[in-house]
């Protein structure tokens, strides 16, 4: 079972680093040209600000996932040190198994969302590029997200230690 959640966590990562690199790549590109459109040449690129908007929306979604795989989302500490191991434990694999559920939840909804976005045949204004195919990432990174809980969630029920993710033990 462990190679199987080791091969799912890679395969994920290179998915989640390649996207919110060249996210982050785009953005500083169309940034800087944009700046220099602009103050050298007197002319912005009409179509900047909505790009950087929708490379913001991926590197919220697929950066959350990646921030779930590190263990490094936002967690409510103040309860859980004050926990003995056993306490810890359950409670840690509640969260895992509740978020991972609502997190696939979220996911099944934004593929309805997306889907209507289709429907409506909605162009961004100034690329006229389809949004939904933008965001379509939002179920995609929902998705990687909630399988990385639930890989958390199994961690838990079959090892010893406390799992916060994949990678990181609770110490």
């Amino acid at each position: 079972m462990k190679k199987i959640f080791h091969k799912i966590s890679s395969v994920t990562e290179s998915i989640e680093k390649c996207v919110v690199f060249c996210s982050i790549l785009l953005m500083m590109v169309n940034s800087t040209a944009n700046a220099i459109g602009r103050y050298v040449f007197g002319k912005s690129l009409f179509f900047s600000e909505e790009l950087n908007q929708f490379l913001i929306v991926a590197i919220t979604f697929i950066g959350f996932a990646y921030a779930v795989r590190k263990g490094r989302n936002i967690r409510m500490t103040a309860v859980y040190d004050s926990l003995g191991y056993t306490a810890k434990k359950i409670v840690s694999t509640l969260i895992a198994i509740t978020t991972g559920v609502l997190m696939l939840y979220l996911a099944y909804k934004a593929i309805f969302y997306v889907i209507e976005l289709k429907d409506l045949n909605r162009l961004s204004p100034a690329l006229q590029f389809p949004v939904y195919i933008i965001y379509s990432i939002i179920p995609v990174g929902f998705g990687i997200a909630g399988v990385q809980y639930l890989i958390t969630f199994f961690m838990n029920i079959t090892h010893k230690e406390i799992y916060l993710s994949y990678e990181v033990i609770d110490e």
